[in-house]
Formats: C-alpha cells, structure tokens, sequence
C-alpha cells in the first residue's frame, strides 16, 4: 500500500516490482510499464530534483571518453535499474551520421525535460558480412517532455539535439556498462558495425533524502 511517506521513486519501483511479479512476457511487461513511467517523469518533486543531477560526462572516472547514466536504483530481485541522462545544451545537430542498440537489453526511455529528436532504424542486409550492417529509417519524430521510447534487444535508434537541454529518466531491463551486454554501433555513412560496452553507471540519489524531523518535544517554540 501507497503511505504518505513514498517518493515518487519509490512508488515506481512498488509498482514495477509488482508488474515484473505477474507479467512473465517480456514484451507486454514493457507495454505495461509506460503508463508507470509516466507517473514518475509527471511528479513535480522529480522534475524539481532533475535540476540539481550531475551532468554524467562531468563525473570523473574510469571510463575514459565513454557516456555514463546515473544509477538510482537497482532491483536486487527482478534486476532492472533507474537511471538518469543528461544532455547539455548545445547546437543543433543535423543529420544522424551513427546510431545504435542496447543489446540484450529492454529500455523504456522517457524524457523529463527538453525536447529530443528520435530516430529509429531497422536492419535490412542479411546479417552475413561481418562488419557490415545495411538500415532503413522507420520513424523520426521530436519528443516533448513525458513522452517515452521503448527499445527492445537490438532495435536500432538514435537520440539527436536539436538544441536545448535535456534530462531522460531510463528504465533498463538489466544494469548496462557491463563486458557481457555489448550495444551495437552503426555507422549511417558506410554501414559499418561494430560492438562496444554500454555506458559507465554512476550511482546518484534521484531524490534528496529527507532529515528526519525532531520529535516534538525537541522543537524549538
């Protein structure tokens, strides 16, 4: 049950435990996961937060010039993590010249703040040349703060600039950045493919953690 002390963080994570508990398919499990996305990216306590993540390609590490995710939190049962991107703003950027899959992973990509171009792709040579992968445009659209993307293990995509700033909560069916779940990079130009590690997990509060309020006998007046 829902107390008055739960954070929109926590709520999600109740109610995805309990979608991961009764729905077995993968697919539909994600369907179902939309509409309690969408309850997080809409909490105003969230968005407030938002303003204060660290920008994860400022938070120094071991990972070289790869991207990070903030790491929120990490289902010790069911394994799916919360994570945060964040894009500084910068100049519009024109056509995609690369894109990318996560793998073996399911994500559900749901913007907070901004807006971002989506691009998605499909494959379309047989798979036989290694090295080589030949796409295909399927759909591009900008998202608008509360819209959510869902990829599936290999679907190919792009988020692209157009311009401000933007902040993505990410729901991932397993923690990423890791040897075993390698993305899949294409090169749009050349049809280059190539394998590499996901983004590098920084672990960050979402939320600021409340003090706990002094028994009322301590209060001052």
């Amino acid at each position: 049950m829902e107390t008055s002390s739960e954070n929109a963080l926590e709520r999600f994570v109740i109610k995805a435990r309990e979608l991961f508990a009764g729905e077995p398919d993968l697919d539909k499990r994600w369907l179902a996961l939309r509409p309690i996305l969408a309850e997080l990216l809409a909490d105003a306590e969230v968005r407030e937060a938002s303003k204060q993540w660290p920008v994860p390609s400022s938070v120094p590490g071991s990972g070289g010039h790869r991207g990070g995710n903030l790491l929120f939190y990490e289902d010790p049962d069911y394994g799916f993590v919360v994570n945060g991107q964040i894009h500084e703003e910068s100049r519009r950027q024109g056509e995609p010249k690369r894109a990318h899959d996560h793998g073996r992973i399911y994500t559900a990509y749901g913007l907070l703040d901004g807006h971002e171009r989506i691009v998605q792709y499909e494959r379309v040579d047989d798979r036989s040349r290694p090295g080589y992968a030949a796409v295909r445009k399927t759909a591009d659209y900008v998202a608008a703060p509360g819209d959510i993307h869902l990829a599936r293990p290999g679907d190919i995509h792009i988020e692209v600039n157009v311009g401000e700033r933007t902040v993505a909560v990410i729901i991932r069916s397993a923690r990423d950045g890791i040897a075993t779940n390698l993305h899949g990079r294409y090169d749009l130009e050349t049809n280059e493919y190539r394998e590499s590690i996901g983004p590098r997990q920084i672990a960050a509060e979402m939320l600021p953690k409340k003090r706990p309020q002094a028994p009322m006998d301590q209060q001052d007046g």
